[in-house]
């Protein structure tokens, strides 16, 4: 996945957390729902965190290809 399609996710992600977020806020959001809103919250974390560090890789002068998307509890435990 190069940067282009990992913006593009990051903006369908974010689409469709604000669509939930919204309903959350007007009619709430079952248990399904809610559920579904938190993975995207954790995509939207990962998503992010990997396109930081293609970034990075590329302002190093490195591939950009050679990093993964980290798992959940890795970009979830990062400090705001």
């Amino acid at each position: 996945m190069d940067d282009a399609d990992l913006e593009a996710r990051i903006n369908r992600l974010v689409e469709e957390e604000h669509e939930l977020e919204h309903r959350h806020g007007t009619d709430g959001l079952n248990e399904q729902e809610l559920h579904r809103l938190r993975r995207l919250e954790i995509s939207l974390d990962q998503t992010w965190d990997l396109l930081r560090q293609r970034r990075a890789r590329r302002h190093a002068g490195l591939d950009p290809d050679g990093v993964g998307l980290r798992d959940p509890s890795t970009v979830e435990g990062y400090q705001q």
